[in-house]
């Protein structure tokens, strides 16, 4: 059972602290939250500034609660939905594969996020210290990510994306 505790343990510090990184890139780096809000006002995710600030926090949040294996169905839910935002918004229009920005790596992410919440963070986790890591694996993991991200990513589309108008005059 070590070796399965590992490769989670592993699987989760990689994925989540990787998500985390992209909120950290948001907030503190290149363009930050103003030039991240431009780039969602101009995908159409408007108000673009509350949009940025909910990724980069999600993105944070997300990825340092499933590292840490820690609520983590409900960590995996905050990557699921935004990643189905960013393939969507972002993404989707490019086809599948990653080298033509397509949503390949939004995909991956995402799915890795169901996994780990099906499975549970196993025994060398937070959750697992607190004693609640078995009532919320299996299909209660795979119905909060899964279900609870798509939806909560699906409810955010239709509420506020509104993609720009293209010219189709060239």
């Amino acid at each position: 059972m070590d070796e399965m505790n590992l490769a989670m343990l592993i699987l989760r510090v990689g994925i989540g602290l990787t998500f985390a990184a992209h909120g950290y890139g948001k907030l503190f780096q290149g363009g930050r939250i103003s030039g991240t809000a431009g780039w969602f006002d101009s995908m159409g995710m408007k108000p673009g500034k509350l949009h940025a600030w909910l990724a980069a926090l999600t993105e944070m949040g997300a990825g340092l609660l499933l590292a840490l294996g820690f609520l983590t169905p409900l960590a995996a839910a905050g990557m699921v939905g935004v990643m189905v935002v960013a393939g969507w918004t972002v993404h989707r229009h490019n086809g599948f594969m990653i080298v033509r920005e397509g949503w390949e790596y939004t995909f991956v992410l995402a799915v890795v996020a169901v996994v780990v919440a099906t499975m549970g963070p196993l025994e060398w986790s937070v959750d697992h210290g607190l004693g609640i890591a078995e009532d919320w694996d299996g299909y209660i993991g795979l119905a909060i990510a899964g279900g609870g991200g798509v939806l909560a990513a699906l409810t955010q589309l239709l509420v506020f994306y509104r993609p720009p108008k293209t010219d189709d005059n060239g």
